[in-house]
């Protein structure tokens, strides 16, 4: 099966890991956490494209990830989205939302300062989450 990670996820993302289906990977935007699921499968667009048994594997890999967000990190809201209008490969969004975030309540597309987190914040957040995403069947640290 042959996959290549879209230019623009690939700039705006640090790989953490695989499920069977999906790689894991996190914004380095500082909001959230924001981590976002890639099915490993080239030319994918929509979720309906998938075979039957994918898509249930995608909903259960997209439930156990927003678990874990929620039992991490108490979220006043975890914000699940494919949207693609600029990314066309299909990948789905999983965002910690907190009423004291700075684009709260409205979405955080357009609504952020951009700000990166500094590369200490981001590999300490990546430690935190691979060893919480390791309980999960199947899940493959980076």
């Amino acid at each position: 099966m042959s996959f290549a990670l879209h230019p623009r996820l690939k700039a705006d993302t640090l790989h953490i890991g695989d499920f069977p289906l999906c790689t894991v990977l996190l914004s380095k935007e500082n909001i959230g956490p924001w981590l976002i699921l890639v099915p490993k499968i080239e030319d994918l667009v929509e979720i309906h494209h998938l075979p039957h048994e994918q898509q249930i594997q995608l909903i259960t890999e997209s439930s156990a990830l927003s678990t874990i967000l929620e039992n991490t990190y108490q979220p006043d809201k975890i914000n699940v989205g494919a949207l693609g209008n600029l990314v066309p490969q299909l990948h789905i969004h999983h965002v910690a939302r907190f009423k004291s975030d700075i684009a709260w309540p409205g979405p955080i597309w357009g609504n952020t300062s951009g700000e990166i987190r500094n590369d200490i914040a981001q590999q300490s957040l990546i430690d935190e989450l691979q060893k919480k995403l390791q309980s999960i069947d199947g899940f493959q640290a980076a």
